[in-house]
């Protein structure tokens, strides 16, 4: 394949791709799973919603963590047809790339994926969440609430 890419029938390994090193961002709806798959990959992001909770992921994203920047779309693309401009999409690529602030997203998503990772390793703050609830529930004899809440997490 060299020189021509790769092309993925189906559904793509999306954390293993963006997790490669030579992803340098990730053009994404703003869905909560993609969002935070690329914020564990330490990727920074292009953010271009389409609907429902993905415009607040996308402020999330681009003004409170600042580890993306937004296409500009304002509305949903499901009910007003896809509104944003090619011009818009290659500014913020551009900007993602290769602006000085770049290096600082950069810097921010990474650490913040490395503390994503380090909530859920055993003593994070994550996983003991997790064991209390299931503490919780076990005091509680909800056996049957336990096995499926743990066969749906492991």
């Amino acid at each position: 394949m060299e020189g021509k890419g790769l092309i993925i029938r189906g559904w793509a390994p999306q954390l293993s791709i963006l997790e490669h090193e030579a992803v340098g961002g990730f053009v994404t709806c703003c869905g909560w799973n993609s969002t935070l798959e690329a914020i564990c990959a330490g990727v920074p992001m292009v953010t271009w919603p389409v609907s429902a909770e993905q415009f607040y992921n996308e402020k999330l994203v681009t003004l409170v963590l600042r580890i993306g920047v937004a296409v500009g779309a304002q509305q949903w693309a499901i009910d007003v047809g896809d509104s944003v401009k090619k011009e818009a999409i290659k500014k913020a690529v551009t900007y993602l790339m290769a602006s000085e602030e770049a290096e600082e997203m950069r810097c921010r998503v990474k650490k913040l994926g490395e503390m994503g990772r380090k909530a859920v390793e055993e003593g994070g703050s994550s996983h003991s969440d997790f064991n209390a609830l299931i503490e919780e529930l076990r005091s509680k004899g909800m056996r049957n609430v336990i096995k499926t809440t743990t066969r749906l997490c492991f």
